[in-house]
């Protein structure tokens, strides 16, 4: 596999370990904190920026590691997920 291909699916778990990890560790405001005009009383008062995307990048180099793994030892190939053709010897009818 090429270093860009490698990249480019990385991105795309990295995408998507972005949004899965953007809910967690957000906590609602407390009456300490002091609302700013405009915000919402749900909206969290401290969003770290920094750790989401580190947290992105760890969750999606286990995701890709996994792939990757798979892309070499060939686990799961394409062939054995066909969701449309029934086994041989399933007869319906």
């Amino acid at each position: 596999m090429r270093w860009t291909s490698m990249s480019a699916i990385y991105f795309l778990f990295w995408s998507f370990s972005f949004f899965l990890v953007l809910p967690f560790r957000l906590r609602s405001s407390n009456a300490d904190d002091p609302y700013v005009a405009g915000q919402a009383e749900s909206a969290p008062p401290h969003f770290s920026f920094g750790r989401t995307i580190g947290w992105a990048a760890l969750l999606a180099a286990v995701l890709f590691g996994l792939f990757y793994a798979n892309y070499v030892n060939r686990w799961i190939l394409p062939d054995m997920i066909d969701l449309f053709t029934p086994p041989p010897g399933n007869s319906s009818g």
